[in-house]
Protein backbone atom coordinates (compact mmCIF):
# COMPACT_ATOMS: atom_id res chain seq x y z
CA UNK A 1 0.00 0.00 0.00
CA UNK A 2 1.29 3.45 -1.08
CA UNK A 3 0.52 6.45 1.02
CA UNK A 4 -0.67 8.27 -1.86
CA UNK A 5 -3.71 5.93 -1.79
CA UNK A 6 -4.80 7.44 1.38
CA UNK A 7 -5.24 10.97 2.23
CA UNK A 8 -2.78 12.80 4.54
CA UNK A 9 -4.53 13.32 7.50
CA UNK A 10 -5.78 9.71 7.23
CA UNK A 11 -5.84 7.36 10.23
CA UNK A 12 -1.90 7.13 10.66
CA UNK A 13 -2.86 2.80 11.17
CA UNK A 14 -3.98 2.39 7.62
CA UNK A 15 -0.59 3.18 7.38
CA UNK A 16 1.15 0.79 9.46
CA UNK A 17 2.23 -2.61 8.07
CA UNK A 18 2.32 -4.59 11.24
CA UNK A 19 4.10 -8.33 11.29
CA UNK A 20 3.02 -11.50 12.62
CA UNK A 21 4.75 -11.00 16.61
CA UNK A 22 2.56 -7.70 17.04
CA UNK A 23 -0.78 -9.22 15.75
CA UNK A 24 -0.47 -12.10 17.30
CA UNK A 25 1.21 -10.41 20.79
CA UNK A 26 -2.16 -8.13 20.29
CA UNK A 27 -4.40 -11.47 19.63
CA UNK A 28 -3.22 -13.17 22.42
CA UNK A 29 -3.80 -10.28 24.81
CA UNK A 30 -7.41 -9.88 23.94
CA UNK A 31 -7.86 -13.76 24.19
CA UNK A 32 -6.21 -14.42 27.68
CA UNK A 33 -6.41 -10.63 29.12
CA UNK A 34 -3.71 -10.33 31.70
CA UNK A 35 -1.79 -12.84 32.44
CA UNK A 36 -0.45 -14.74 28.90
CA UNK A 37 1.33 -18.08 28.77
CA UNK A 38 3.20 -19.32 26.18
CA UNK A 39 6.15 -21.37 25.17
CA UNK A 40 8.56 -19.03 25.86
CA UNK A 41 7.30 -17.62 29.02
CA UNK A 42 4.48 -15.62 30.56
CA UNK A 43 3.40 -11.87 29.41
CA UNK A 44 1.83 -9.68 31.74
CA UNK A 45 -0.02 -6.35 30.33
CA UNK A 46 -1.49 -5.17 33.79
CA UNK A 47 -0.04 -2.02 34.96
CA UNK A 48 0.09 -3.57 38.36
CA UNK A 49 2.16 -6.67 36.77
CA UNK A 50 4.40 -4.09 35.16
CA UNK A 51 5.26 -2.57 38.62
CA UNK A 52 5.77 -5.88 40.47
CA UNK A 53 8.32 -7.16 37.57
CA UNK A 54 10.38 -3.54 37.30
CA UNK A 55 10.15 -2.59 41.00
CA UNK A 56 9.01 -5.46 43.45
CA UNK A 57 11.03 -8.02 42.07
CA UNK A 58 13.83 -5.81 40.74
CA UNK A 59 16.52 -7.56 42.77
CA UNK A 60 15.21 -11.17 41.90
CA UNK A 61 15.11 -11.20 37.73
CA UNK A 62 18.16 -11.39 35.11
CA UNK A 63 18.20 -9.95 31.62
CA UNK A 64 16.30 -12.58 29.57
CA UNK A 65 17.76 -14.95 27.14
CA UNK A 66 17.26 -13.22 24.28
CA UNK A 67 18.88 -10.16 25.69
CA UNK A 68 22.32 -12.11 26.96
CA UNK A 69 22.38 -13.11 23.15
CA UNK A 70 22.83 -9.72 22.28
CA UNK A 71 25.78 -10.17 24.04
CA UNK A 72 27.02 -11.27 20.72
CA UNK A 73 26.39 -8.16 19.04
CA UNK A 74 26.47 -5.64 21.87
CA UNK A 75 29.15 -7.29 24.09
CA UNK A 76 28.72 -7.28 28.26
CA UNK A 77 27.78 -3.56 28.53
CA UNK A 78 25.57 -1.89 30.39
CA UNK A 79 22.26 -3.29 28.63
CA UNK A 80 23.25 -6.71 28.51
CA UNK A 81 25.15 -7.11 31.73
CA UNK A 82 23.82 -8.48 35.27
CA UNK A 83 24.48 -8.92 38.98
CA UNK A 84 28.16 -7.85 40.40
CA UNK A 85 28.91 -5.96 36.66
CA UNK A 86 26.05 -4.05 35.94
CA UNK A 87 25.75 -2.07 39.94
CA UNK A 88 29.84 -1.77 39.31
CA UNK A 89 29.07 -0.45 35.76
CA UNK A 90 26.30 1.86 36.35
CA UNK A 91 27.55 4.46 39.12
CA UNK A 92 30.60 5.10 36.44
CA UNK A 93 28.51 6.04 33.86
CA UNK A 94 25.30 7.59 35.53
CA UNK A 95 26.79 10.68 36.27
CA UNK A 96 27.21 11.65 32.89
CA UNK A 97 23.79 11.16 31.84
CA UNK A 98 22.49 13.17 35.22
CA UNK A 99 19.98 15.73 34.38
CA UNK A 100 22.59 18.24 35.70
CA UNK A 101 24.67 17.84 32.75
CA UNK A 102 22.63 18.39 30.10
CA UNK A 103 22.72 22.06 29.89
CA UNK A 104 26.33 21.15 28.38
CA UNK A 105 24.99 18.88 25.74
CA UNK A 106 22.41 21.37 24.78
CA UNK A 107 24.44 23.67 22.66
CA UNK A 108 25.73 20.16 20.50
CA UNK A 109 22.14 18.53 20.06
CA UNK A 110 20.57 21.93 18.73
CA UNK A 111 23.89 22.65 16.45
CA UNK A 112 23.72 19.00 14.93
CA UNK A 113 19.83 19.65 14.17
CA UNK A 114 20.17 22.90 13.34
CA UNK A 115 22.50 21.65 10.85
CA UNK A 116 20.52 19.32 9.30
CA UNK A 117 17.53 21.55 8.45
CA UNK A 118 20.05 23.91 6.75
CA UNK A 119 21.11 20.27 4.58
CA UNK A 120 17.02 20.22 3.45
CA UNK A 121 16.12 22.10 0.48
CA UNK A 122 12.61 23.47 -0.19
CA UNK A 123 10.25 20.46 -1.52
CA UNK A 124 13.00 17.71 -0.96
CA UNK A 125 11.77 14.57 -0.43
CA UNK A 126 13.73 12.59 2.58
CA UNK A 127 14.12 9.67 4.32
CA UNK A 128 13.37 10.93 8.28
CA UNK A 129 14.67 7.45 9.28
CA UNK A 130 17.96 7.85 7.87
CA UNK A 131 18.21 11.85 8.68
CA UNK A 132 17.20 10.70 12.70
CA UNK A 133 19.75 8.25 12.65
CA UNK A 134 22.86 10.23 10.95
CA UNK A 135 21.78 13.43 13.33
CA UNK A 136 21.27 11.26 16.77
CA UNK A 137 24.57 9.47 15.64
CA UNK A 138 26.64 12.66 15.63
CA UNK A 139 24.87 14.13 18.55
CA UNK A 140 25.91 10.56 21.04
CA UNK A 141 29.60 10.99 18.88
CA UNK A 142 30.02 14.69 20.04
CA UNK A 143 28.33 14.88 23.54
CA UNK A 144 29.34 11.83 24.93
CA UNK A 145 32.52 10.63 23.55
CA UNK A 146 33.98 14.39 22.38
CA UNK A 147 34.64 13.31 18.86
CA UNK A 148 33.05 14.00 15.36
CA UNK A 149 31.73 11.98 12.99
CA UNK A 150 32.31 12.98 9.53
CA UNK A 151 31.76 11.24 6.23
CA UNK A 152 31.94 8.05 8.05
CA UNK A 153 28.81 8.26 9.70
CA UNK A 154 26.82 6.89 6.86
CA UNK A 155 29.44 3.54 7.24
CA UNK A 156 28.61 3.74 11.25
CA UNK A 157 25.19 4.00 10.47
CA UNK A 158 25.25 0.79 8.28
CA UNK A 159 26.73 -0.74 11.04
CA UNK A 160 24.76 -0.16 13.41
CA UNK A 161 21.50 -1.14 10.76
CA UNK A 162 23.71 -4.86 10.75
CA UNK A 163 24.12 -4.94 14.49
CA UNK A 164 19.98 -4.63 14.86
CA UNK A 165 19.61 -7.58 11.91
CA UNK A 166 21.90 -9.92 13.45
CA UNK A 167 20.30 -10.08 16.71
CA UNK A 168 17.19 -10.42 15.20
CA UNK A 169 18.82 -13.30 13.31
CA UNK A 170 20.33 -14.64 16.72
CA UNK A 171 16.93 -15.05 18.45
CA UNK A 172 15.39 -16.97 15.70
CA UNK A 173 15.66 -20.55 15.85
CA UNK A 174 18.88 -21.99 15.23
CA UNK A 175 19.96 -18.32 15.24
CA UNK A 176 23.46 -18.47 16.96
CA UNK A 177 24.18 -21.62 14.22
CA UNK A 178 23.75 -19.64 11.73
CA UNK A 179 25.97 -17.13 12.73
CA UNK A 180 28.79 -18.90 12.43
CA UNK A 181 27.57 -20.04 9.00
CA UNK A 182 30.10 -17.87 6.25
CA UNK A 183 26.80 -16.35 4.51
CA UNK A 184 27.19 -12.56 3.05
CA UNK A 185 25.44 -11.29 5.71
CA UNK A 186 28.04 -13.09 8.10
CA UNK A 187 30.66 -11.68 6.36
CA UNK A 188 28.85 -8.35 6.14
CA UNK A 189 27.90 -7.91 9.69
CA UNK A 190 31.69 -8.36 11.06
CA UNK A 191 33.16 -6.52 8.35
CA UNK A 192 30.55 -3.44 9.84
CA UNK A 193 31.20 -4.35 12.88
CA UNK A 194 34.83 -4.11 12.22
CA UNK A 195 34.79 -0.90 11.32
CA UNK A 196 32.28 0.74 14.36
CA UNK A 197 34.65 -0.98 16.65
CA UNK A 198 37.57 0.61 14.77
CA UNK A 199 35.99 4.15 15.09
CA UNK A 200 35.56 3.39 19.12
CA UNK A 201 39.29 2.50 19.60
CA UNK A 202 40.11 5.74 17.48
CA UNK A 203 37.86 7.66 19.92
CA UNK A 204 39.71 6.13 22.85
CA UNK A 205 43.17 6.26 21.44
CA UNK A 206 42.98 10.00 20.63
CA UNK A 207 41.32 10.82 24.09
CA UNK A 208 44.85 9.10 25.80
CA UNK A 209 46.93 10.67 23.33
CA UNK A 210 45.74 14.14 23.82
CA UNK A 211 46.27 13.78 27.64
CA UNK A 212 42.87 15.72 28.09
CA UNK A 213 41.00 15.23 31.50
CA UNK A 214 37.19 15.26 30.44
CA UNK A 215 34.31 14.60 32.26
CA UNK A 216 32.02 13.45 29.97
CA UNK A 217 31.56 9.91 29.40
CA UNK A 218 34.21 8.53 27.39
CA UNK A 219 36.45 10.19 30.30
CA UNK A 220 34.80 8.86 32.99
CA UNK A 221 35.43 5.25 31.39
CA UNK A 222 38.90 5.65 31.14
CA UNK A 223 39.84 7.12 33.83
CA UNK A 224 37.50 4.74 36.39
CA UNK A 225 39.59 3.10 39.39
CA UNK A 226 38.78 0.43 41.49
CA UNK A 227 39.88 1.25 45.21
CA UNK A 228 43.35 -0.14 45.09
CA UNK A 229 43.91 2.87 42.14
CA UNK A 230 43.65 0.20 39.41
CA UNK A 231 41.80 0.48 35.99
CA UNK A 232 38.29 -0.48 36.92
CA UNK A 233 37.51 -2.25 33.63
CA UNK A 234 39.48 -4.35 31.15
CA UNK A 235 40.17 -2.93 27.64
CA UNK A 236 37.50 -5.10 25.97
CA UNK A 237 34.66 -3.68 28.70
CA UNK A 238 35.90 -0.41 27.80
CA UNK A 239 34.84 -0.99 24.26
CA UNK A 240 32.10 -2.93 25.19
CA UNK A 241 30.28 0.41 27.37
CA UNK A 242 31.35 2.45 24.51
CA UNK A 243 29.82 -0.01 21.67
CA UNK A 244 26.45 -0.51 24.00
CA UNK A 245 26.18 3.46 24.64
CA UNK A 246 26.49 4.59 21.15
CA UNK A 247 24.38 1.84 19.99
CA UNK A 248 21.77 2.49 22.68
CA UNK A 249 21.99 6.10 22.73
CA UNK A 250 21.28 7.08 19.42
CA UNK A 251 19.08 3.87 18.20
CA UNK A 252 15.94 4.94 20.29
CA UNK A 253 15.97 8.47 20.10
CA UNK A 254 16.60 8.25 15.72
CA UNK A 255 13.20 5.73 16.35
CA UNK A 256 11.46 8.06 18.17
CA UNK A 257 11.94 11.43 15.97
CA UNK A 258 11.33 9.54 12.96
CA UNK A 259 7.93 8.16 13.95
CA UNK A 260 7.21 11.63 15.48
CA UNK A 261 7.74 13.58 11.93
CA UNK A 262 6.08 10.90 10.44
CA UNK A 263 2.88 11.22 12.64
CA UNK A 264 2.98 15.03 12.49
CA UNK A 265 3.34 15.31 8.71
CA UNK A 266 -0.11 13.27 8.72
CA UNK A 267 -1.78 15.44 11.22
CA UNK A 268 -1.61 19.13 10.16
CA UNK A 269 -3.14 20.68 12.57
CA UNK A 270 -0.48 19.52 15.61
CA UNK A 271 2.13 20.61 13.60
CA UNK A 272 0.46 23.89 13.14
CA UNK A 273 0.30 23.85 17.43
CA UNK A 274 3.94 22.88 17.15
CA UNK A 275 5.19 25.45 15.20
CA UNK A 276 3.04 27.81 16.72
CA UNK A 277 4.74 26.81 20.11
CA UNK A 278 8.01 26.82 18.94
CA UNK A 279 7.18 30.60 17.54
CA UNK A 280 6.02 31.78 20.69
CA UNK A 281 8.96 30.58 22.35
CA UNK A 282 11.15 31.47 19.92
CA UNK A 283 10.32 34.61 18.32
CA UNK A 284 13.42 35.99 17.13
CA UNK A 285 14.03 33.73 13.68
CA UNK A 286 17.72 33.87 14.05
CA UNK A 287 17.51 32.13 17.71
CA UNK A 288 18.16 28.49 18.62
CA UNK A 289 16.50 26.57 21.26
CA UNK A 290 18.62 26.54 24.38
CA UNK A 291 18.35 24.06 27.35
CA UNK A 292 15.94 27.09 29.16
CA UNK A 293 13.18 27.13 26.68
CA UNK A 294 12.93 22.59 27.26
CA UNK A 295 10.91 23.30 29.66
CA UNK A 296 8.81 26.12 28.06
CA UNK A 297 7.95 23.78 25.10
CA UNK A 298 4.98 21.46 26.84
CA UNK A 299 2.88 20.30 23.60
CA UNK A 300 6.80 19.95 22.16
CA UNK A 301 7.07 17.16 25.10
CA UNK A 302 3.48 16.03 24.55
CA UNK A 303 3.36 15.10 21.29
CA UNK A 304 6.71 13.17 22.06
CA UNK A 305 5.08 11.67 24.83
CA UNK A 306 2.14 10.29 22.30
CA UNK A 307 4.25 9.67 19.53
CA UNK A 308 6.11 6.56 22.37
CA UNK A 309 2.75 5.69 23.33
CA UNK A 310 2.12 4.44 20.00
CA UNK A 311 5.20 3.75 18.87
CA UNK A 312 7.83 3.32 21.72
CA UNK A 313 10.94 2.50 20.72
CA UNK A 314 11.42 -0.08 23.73
CA UNK A 315 8.08 -2.26 23.13
CA UNK A 316 8.77 -5.06 25.08
CA UNK A 317 11.61 -5.96 27.96
CA UNK A 318 12.21 -9.46 29.07
CA UNK A 319 13.36 -10.59 32.51
CA UNK A 320 14.18 -14.15 33.48
CA UNK A 321 13.25 -14.86 37.57
CA UNK A 322 16.04 -16.23 39.08
CA UNK A 323 13.96 -17.63 42.13
CA UNK A 324 9.95 -17.90 42.50
CA UNK A 325 7.91 -15.05 42.38
CA UNK A 326 4.37 -13.51 42.62
CA UNK A 327 3.53 -11.25 40.04
CA UNK A 328 0.52 -9.65 40.31
CA UNK A 329 -1.37 -12.83 41.59
CA UNK A 330 0.37 -14.85 40.01
CA UNK A 331 3.24 -17.59 40.53
CA UNK A 332 6.46 -17.81 38.17
CA UNK A 333 8.35 -20.17 38.49
CA UNK A 334 12.39 -20.04 38.93
CA UNK A 335 13.87 -19.72 35.45
CA UNK A 336 10.63 -19.14 33.69
CA UNK A 337 10.67 -15.63 31.75
CA UNK A 338 8.66 -13.05 32.13
CA UNK A 339 7.55 -10.49 29.37
CA UNK A 340 5.84 -6.75 29.70
CA UNK A 341 5.35 -4.98 26.82
CA UNK A 342 4.91 -1.28 26.30
CA UNK A 343 3.52 -2.01 22.49
CA UNK A 344 0.70 -3.77 24.13
CA UNK A 345 -0.05 -1.66 27.65
CA UNK A 346 0.19 1.36 26.04
CA UNK A 347 -2.16 0.21 23.43
CA UNK A 348 -4.69 -0.83 26.18
CA UNK A 349 -8.32 0.74 25.77
CA UNK A 350 -8.69 0.36 29.54
CA UNK A 351 -6.02 2.84 30.17
CA UNK A 352 -6.91 4.70 27.30
CA UNK A 353 -9.17 6.42 25.30
CA UNK A 354 -9.45 5.16 21.49
CA UNK A 355 -5.95 4.26 22.21
CA UNK A 356 -4.99 3.84 18.63
CA UNK A 357 -5.63 7.72 18.08
CA UNK A 358 -2.93 10.04 17.85
CA UNK A 359 -3.95 12.73 20.32
CA UNK A 360 -1.00 14.92 22.44
CA UNK A 361 -3.75 16.20 24.46
CA UNK A 362 -3.89 13.10 26.39
CA UNK A 363 -1.14 14.14 28.20
CA UNK A 364 -1.58 17.58 29.56
CA UNK A 365 -2.38 18.40 33.09
CA UNK A 366 -5.86 17.83 33.30
CA UNK A 367 -6.20 14.07 31.01
CA UNK A 368 -2.97 13.18 32.11
CA UNK A 369 -4.20 11.02 35.27
CA UNK A 370 -7.01 9.83 33.73
CA UNK A 371 -7.72 6.50 32.06
CA UNK A 372 -10.53 5.69 29.61
CA UNK A 373 -13.44 5.54 31.90
CA UNK A 374 -12.75 8.85 33.93
CA UNK A 375 -10.98 7.17 36.59
CA UNK A 376 -7.29 7.35 38.02
CA UNK A 377 -5.29 6.04 35.14
CA UNK A 378 -2.41 3.24 36.39
CA UNK A 379 1.07 4.84 36.95
CA UNK A 380 2.74 1.90 34.62
CA UNK A 381 0.27 2.43 32.17
CA UNK A 382 2.60 4.47 30.51
CA UNK A 383 6.35 2.96 30.44
CA UNK A 384 8.68 3.84 27.16
CA UNK A 385 11.75 3.86 29.54
CA UNK A 386 11.32 1.25 31.65
CA UNK A 387 11.43 1.34 35.26
CA UNK A 388 13.17 0.28 38.06
CA UNK A 389 17.11 -0.32 38.59
CA UNK A 390 17.43 -1.10 35.10
CA UNK A 391 15.60 1.78 33.71
CA UNK A 392 17.02 3.30 30.35
CA UNK A 393 20.16 5.32 32.26
CA UNK A 394 19.59 8.14 29.27
CA UNK A 395 16.29 8.85 29.69
CA UNK A 396 16.79 12.40 30.42
CA UNK A 397 19.34 12.81 27.74
CA UNK A 398 16.43 11.82 25.52
CA UNK A 399 14.06 14.26 26.24
CA UNK A 400 16.27 16.95 25.98
CA UNK A 401 18.01 15.58 22.74
CA UNK A 402 14.18 14.70 21.58
CA UNK A 403 13.01 18.24 22.33
CA UNK A 404 15.60 20.51 21.25
CA UNK A 405 16.06 18.41 18.19
CA UNK A 406 12.27 18.49 17.38
CA UNK A 407 11.91 22.23 17.93
CA UNK A 408 14.76 23.24 15.92
CA UNK A 409 13.50 21.52 13.21
CA UNK A 410 9.54 22.87 13.38
CA UNK A 411 10.75 25.98 13.43
CA UNK A 412 12.17 26.17 9.86
CA UNK A 413 10.07 23.74 7.78
CA UNK A 414 7.04 21.59 7.65
CA UNK A 415 6.35 17.70 6.70
CA UNK A 416 4.06 15.89 4.62
CA UNK A 417 4.18 12.50 3.29
CA UNK A 418 5.90 11.87 0.26
CA UNK A 419 3.32 11.14 -2.84
CA UNK A 420 4.66 7.68 -3.53
CA UNK A 421 5.61 6.06 -0.26
CA UNK A 422 5.24 3.51 0.85
CA UNK A 423 3.37 2.28 4.12
CA UNK A 424 5.86 2.06 6.95
CA UNK A 425 6.75 -2.13 7.76
CA UNK A 426 7.34 -1.84 11.77
CA UNK A 427 10.18 -4.06 12.88
CA UNK A 428 9.96 -5.27 16.12
CA UNK A 429 13.53 -6.35 17.30
CA UNK A 430 15.46 -5.69 20.07
CA UNK A 431 13.73 -2.10 19.37
CA UNK A 432 10.44 -1.03 17.49
CA UNK A 433 11.26 0.77 14.80
CA UNK A 434 10.51 1.16 10.78
CA UNK A 435 11.80 -1.49 8.50
CA UNK A 436 11.99 0.96 5.54
CA UNK A 437 12.28 4.15 4.35
CA UNK A 438 10.13 6.87 5.95
CA UNK A 439 10.22 9.41 3.11
CA UNK A 440 8.73 12.77 3.61
CA UNK A 441 8.79 16.25 2.11
CA UNK A 442 9.66 19.28 3.55
CA UNK A 443 8.46 22.60 2.52
CA UNK A 444 9.84 25.66 4.51
CA UNK A 445 7.37 27.77 6.86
Amino acid sequence: MRMSDVAPSADHNQLIILPERLTLLHRAMLEQKEVVSFRRGILFTHPDAVRDLLIGCDAKVIKSKALRLARWTLGSGLLTSDGALHRRQRPIIQPTLHPKRLAGYAASMVSHAAATAKSWSEGQTIDARAEMTRLTLCIVAEALFGAALGPEVDAISNAMDYNILAFARLVRPFGRLLSFIPTPFTFRYLYSRRKLLNVLRRFVANRRASGEVKDDLLGRLISAKTPDGQPAMSEQQLIDECVTLFAAGHETTANALTFTLWLLALHPQVQQQLAAEVQSVLPDSAAEPTIDDVDRLPLTRRILAESMRLYPPAWIQGREAAEELLIAGTTVKKGQTIFVSQWLTHRDSRWWLDPEKFDPERFNDAAAALAADGSPRPRWAYFPFGGGSRSCIGEAFAWTEMILVLATLARRWQFSTAPNALAIRLEPGITLRPGNAVELVVQLR
